[in-house]
């Protein structure tokens, strides 16, 4: 305690030594203070929940929302790393949809450009789906940070392929004009 009657000092957020992903204790045989769940032998893995209807429903503007087939390329990633039981169904569900979300911002911007009219001067202002689009950038990266820290803890199997974050920007490219 400082001289003032103040709490400073001490331990700060994200100090010391970061820990080890599962996959780098198993590799170096570093197992002694891990404990890595045993496979159970005779049952048979779940199939993807059911998405929730409100992640369904049809858009104002009639275009097609991109939310299930996001959910579906990021639960059969987490399966692929036998990680879906880890990882909340809502984590997964926020992630497809402000991914989504994010495609619709960049597709308006495609539409209307990067300038906008102010509604009471006229002049041109920058495009308001220019800073949502930013903003669903930041939320897409805090998620799937959340979602790659838990797959990166207790992945058991080493992976260097494809992850669903790579295909944002193809699937912004593949929709159809």
């Amino acid at each position: 305690m400082a001289k003032d009657g103040t709490r400073r000092g001490g331990a700060r957020i994200g100090a010391g030594r970061k820990k080890n992903a599962l996959v780098d204790k198993i590799n170096d045989d570093r197992l002694k203070d891990t404990y890595v769940l045993p496979t159970p032998e005779g049952l048979e893995a779940t199939d993807m929940p059911p998405i929730n209807d409100y992640l369904k429903q049809e858009q104002k503007n009639g275009e097609k929302l991109y939310v299930e087939e996001i959910y579906k390329e990021m639960w059969h990633w987490l399966k692929m790393y036998e990680c879906e039981a880890l990882v909340n169904q809502q984590l997964i569900e926020q992630y497809a949809m402000t991914v989504s979300r994010w495609i619709q911002c960049e597709q308006a911007v495609s539409e209307f450009g990067f300038l906008a009219k102010h509604p009471t001067t006229g002049n041109a202002i920058a495009s308001p789906y220019v800073s949502m689009s930013k903003d669903y950038m930041k939320q897409i990266n805090t998620l799937w940070y959340q979602i790659y820290q838990i797959v990166r803890e207790n992945a058991s199997v080493s992976y260097d392929g494809p992850i669903p974050k790579d295909d944002l920007m193809e699937k912004l490219l593949r929709k159809k004009s």
